[in-house]
């Protein structure tokens, strides 16, 4: 389809799933509470060189280090004065959407505006049995909740009957955000339905891209468009963020060498806790993976920006995501890939795609 020129700002941002893996360099392991101590100076470090975004995911297990995303970032919107501060995503089928939207709008009054949510279906089913829910309700539970929780964003006083909980009558929903709605975006990984309702319903896309090549991600980018326009929003309205895993050092060499082991390490340990046998990706395969047309974020700050502009021209996007705190990499090459995203690649991605 046809892409209007949007005259929106281009943000860059950083986020973490919190996953707790040994380094497969040194062999050491941080636990829970350093991993989370990590994340809130990670967040310190983007806010401080001026990135725009900072998310935090949502997971029930062990190997990850937060499962309350809102209370990380309470502790991160004290620590910090502009950055935007988004989960990355809440699972919003095992969650309930009152208590939700209030933990976000306290959020919001904590950060002087600058709390998001990214609601999204998760890749683990940990979180049905541990709440009470079936996970046959998978898609019913997240349409449900989904629609619940924009009604609250739009008013204070609501009156709702559902499948899922209770009713509401005439309830107050308190407090209120400091913005007048708390921006709202749908996690996608590369379902064309889930595409499809965020542009009905008018919210963000935020697209996670795992693998594969941009050419991959256009239909979702066009079926959440076409959808949204149908429904008579602009192009205007409907915002694209894209995210995806990367490394950023000084050149392309050092960047895949010191990265490798982490991500390597990192899908043997996902495909793992998904029930399945894999051994280590192989490195040839790995170096096919940094190319230009691959969603991979690794190399020099050039090379970075390089893709991201790429992608720019297929997608339109107003943000970028990068997650590179994987694998066990160490908070200090962590820092390093923050201090040249924000130094070195966001201010010619943003010059460039004003013009």
């Amino acid at each position: 389809m046809d892409m209007e020129k949007v005259d929106r700002p281009f943000e860059v941002g950083i986020f973490t799933l919190a996953d707790i893996m040994n380094n497969p360099v040194t062999g050491e392991t941080v636990n829970a509470k350093q991993r989370i101590h990590e994340i809130i100076e990670a967040a310190k470090l983007a806010d401080e060189a001026g990135l725009d975004v900072f998310g935090v995911g949502e997971h029930h297990r062990l190997d990850y280090a937060v499962s309350s995303p809102q209370m990380v970032l309470s502790a991160i919107a004290q620590a910090t004065k502009n950055i935007k501060l988004t989960s990355t995503t809440t699972v919003l089928n095992t969650v309930d959407p009152v208590r939700l939207f209030e933990d976000f709008a306290t959020l919001d009054l904590i950060s002087n505006g600058r709390a998001e949510i990214t609601a999204g279906r998760g890749a683990f089913v940990e979180s049905f049995p541990l709440f009470g829910y079936d996970f046959h309700d998978y898609d019913a539970l997240f349409e449900e909740h989904l629609h619940l929780l924009m009604e609250i964003n739009k008013r204070e006083r609501i009156t709702w009957n559902g499948k899922f909980r209770p009713a509401l009558r005439d309830a107050e929903i308190a407090p209120r955000p400091y913005q007048e709605q708390l921006p709202i975006w749908i996690g996608v990984g590369g379902t064309l339905a889930s595409a499809t309702r965020a542009g009905r319903l008018g919210t963000g896309l935020t697209i996670a891209m795992i693998g594969g090549t941009h050419e991959r991600f256009l239909p979702l980018i066009n079926a959440y468009r076409d959808a949204g326009i149908s429904e008579g929003f602009t192009n205007r309205d409907l915002k694209i963020s894209v995210s995806g895993h990367g490394y950023i050092a000084n050149t392309m060499d050092q960047a895949k060498n010191e990265f490798y082991p982490h991500y390597s390490h990192y899908l043997k340990a996902i495909n793992e806790q998904r029930g399945m046998r894999s051994g280590l990706l192989p490195r040839n395969v790995f170096e096919q993976m940094t190319g230009l047309e691959s969603v991979m974020f690794i190399g020099s700050p050039q090379e970075i920006i390089e893709k991201v502009l790429y992608q720019h021209e297929l997608y339109g996007h107003s943000r970028f995501m990068l997650q590179t705190d994987i694998g066990g990499v160490p908070f200090k090459k962590i820092a390093k890939t923050i201090e040249l995203l924000a130094t070195e690649v966001a201010p010619v991605l943003r010059r460039e795609i004003s013009k």
